[in-house]
């Protein structure tokens, strides 16, 4: 087993450390190298680290650019998993999201409540309060408290004084319950940069372009730096594939076939004004095919989500006018007043990967995971849910080491928080005190602090060295220019899309999806990054043909028309002077009601 890196306690992840770990990458062969920066991934980077391994980790484009940024931004145990008898799913991501709401992240995991409205007489009262009673009870079982209240029932006219702009007449009756949500992109780059705080060597924008194989055995892979152009090889004693989506796709490129098949499924969310929905607490609604939840989300709500089928670019997933259109009828059903297009102010679109089975509907695969180990040195991870990434991590991670040589200690991530956890309760108590020391209202603290925790005193020393950096993004007020300047510098954002679709959620939240935004946030990230006036100018250009193409697909009848559309807009130009169009990770809507596996860095060519 190769000896770890010394811990450098940096919590920093910018050009700098980016650099570092690139060195580091071409430097050693490594005990295990993780390809995909989603959830998955960069939870197993951080597994396979804080074992005392030496872990590298690349993504071809950005953390959490699909899948891992596109859910429903829920940790859930999963209600309707109860009714399909998938009682040990349930239970292991009730335990997971005490563990996440309690201990590893209580900055970025909120509890939420949702009502489960209910149309009939007695017996579907009795039906749906006994299965939230065993949600409950499941939730317990994990040996510390759920976090979350317990459900409650409700009357008719508590439910209308708690949403009155849900339909008088819509509703019997109802049950509340808890679950909790996360911003599900912030959650995965906070996520890489703890791996890199306890010596993991990662990098975003590095493509996977094959596989190095010595007689079976994969050593390690071909990668591609496509900020710099330069090309290079990694090698490793495991390599782990998270490759969402594309895991067939990864499969077939070392000249097995996969012991399991994964499809895509596509899930749309809208995101609304929190204004045009008068209520205290989420709504849960069943559909004909799945589920549809209405999710409070800062002065938001996000309604979704489809459950189709797709089989177009992966990269890009795009909603139609007709995803959007069943949204807004399903919803409008129980509306007293009902939403229209012009209610909408953001649109998201991403990919599940669905472990298939033979039934013919998305909604039907299975949302178990399974790790692979067929090909020597090589071990494959699918499936599963957002919520349980980290035992996924743990599985694939345990699978991995069990061809190295050496006492490997087992995971220790159920108690390992990541940053920003540590002492924010305390931070959190002390809000108003710290908003006095810096001039800033209590709310704009409670909002840093809710997304960085106790590394909120980086961005206040900020503010502190340039007032200025404590103004408003313009378009997005809910965001400070000090966030946007520290994406670059310390969480790992090279491109301006980074910025306003990930590491802050402006490209859904903002009415003109981050257009007035962006000049403002390409002039913080070139002090940053080092970028000409030419170089923000076609980083500005680029985002705002991605907002015209996104805009004009969500325009288009089908798959096929919006698809087209979508893709007229440049990916971001590489080094080269080519864009960089080969997927980097999968996409996704979470599960309906939750996020879901791993985004990936797309293994383009075969290798030896």
């Amino acid at each position: 087993m190769a000896q770890p890196d010394p811990v450098t306690r940096s919590s920093k992840l910018g050009p700098e450390e980016r650099d570092a770990a690139i060195r580091a990458l071409k430097d050693k062969e490594l005990d295990i190298l993780v390809v995909g920066g989603g959830i998955v991934g960069t939870g197993s980077a951080l597994d396979a680290v804080t074992r005392g391994l030496s872990v590298g980790m690349v993504e071809a484009r950005d953390w959490a650019s699909g899948t891992s940024s596109r859910s429903s931004k829920l940790v859930h145990g999963g209600i309707r998993y109860l009714e399909q008898l998938d009682f040990r799913l349930v239970r292991e991501a009730l335990i997971e999201r005490g563990l996440l709401l309690q201990r590893l992240a209580p900055h970025l995991v909120k509890p939420v409540r949702f009502l489960f409205p209910l149309t009939k007489g007695p017996f579907e009262r009795a039906y749906i309060g006994a299965g939230m009673l065993l949600y409950d009870i499941f939730s317990y079982t994990g040996g510390r408290p759920p976090g979350v209240p317990h459900h409650r029932h409700l009357s008719k006219r508590q439910i209308a004084a708690l949403a009155p702009s849900l339909g008088k007449d819509v509703f019997t009756g109802g049950i509340t319950y808890y679950d909790a949500q996360v911003d599900d992109a912030r959650y995965v780059s906070t996520l890489a940069r703890t791996a890199s705080f306890y010596g993991a060597h990662v990098a975003s924008r590095v493509r996977v372009e094959g596989f190095i194989k010595v007689g079976e055995r994969v050593v390690g892979v071909h990668a591609h730096d496509v900020e710099t152009g330069e090309h290079f090889e990694v090698r490793a004693k495991q390599v782990v594939n998270a490759t969402g989506v594309w895991t067939d796709d990864t499969q077939s490129m070392v000249g097995e076939r996969g012991q399991f098949k994964v499809r895509a499924s596509k899930g749309v969310h809208l995101v609304v004004p929190r204004d045009r929905f008068q209520s205290k607490i989420g709504l849960l609604l069943r559909t004909e095919k799945s589920v549809l939840f209405v999710i409070p989300w800062g002065r938001h709500w996000l309604i979704g989500t489809t459950d189709t089928d797709w089989n177009l670019d992966k990269a890009h997933p795009a909603a139609t006018a007709a995803d959007i259109d069943y949204i807004l009828e399903h919803v409008n059903t129980v509306m007293a007043v009902p939403l229209t297009r012009d209610d909408v102010e953001g649109v998201y679109a991403g990919l599940r990967p669905l472990l298939a089975g033979e039934s013919e509907q998305t909604s039907k695969l299975s949302r178990e995971h399974l790790v692979a180990h067929r090909v020597p040195g090589l071990v494959v991870v699918a499936g599963g849910k957002w919520t349980t990434y980290r035992i996924m991590a743990k599985d694939a991670v345990d699978a991995a080491v069990s061809a190295l040589d050496g006492n490997i200690p087992p995971s220790t991530t159920e108690e390992v928080a990541l940053l920003g956890a540590e002492g924010y309760q305390a931070a959190w108590n002390r809000r108003s005190k710290i908003g006095r020391a810096f001039g800033l209202h209590k709310s704009r603290i409670e909002h840093l602090l809710n997304r960085f925790g106790v590394l909120t005193d980086e961005l206040l020393e900020l503010v502190r060295d340039r007032p200025e950096l404590a103004e408003p993004v313009p378009g997005a007020d809910d965001y400070i220019r000090a966030e946007i300047l520290y994406a670059a510098t310390h969480e790992g954002a090279l491109h301006l899309e980074d910025v306003l679709a990930r590491r802050t959620r402006i490209s859904i939240e903002a009415w003109d999806r981050g257009v007035s935004a962006a000049p403002v946030a390409a002039e913080l990230m070139a002090e940053a990054l080092g970028w000409d006036r030419e170089r923000i100018d076609v980083e500005v250009g680029n985002y705002l043909k991605r907002v015209a193409a996104e805009r004009e697909s969500q325009e288009q009848p089908s798959d096929e028309a919006a698809d087209r559309v979508r893709l007229e807009a440049p990916d971001i130009v590489v080094a080269t002077g080519h864009p960089d169009d080969a997927p980097g990770d999968s996409g996704d809507a979470g599960d309906p009601g939750d996020a879901n596996a791993d985004d990936s860095s797309q293994v383009t060519a075969a290798a030896g």
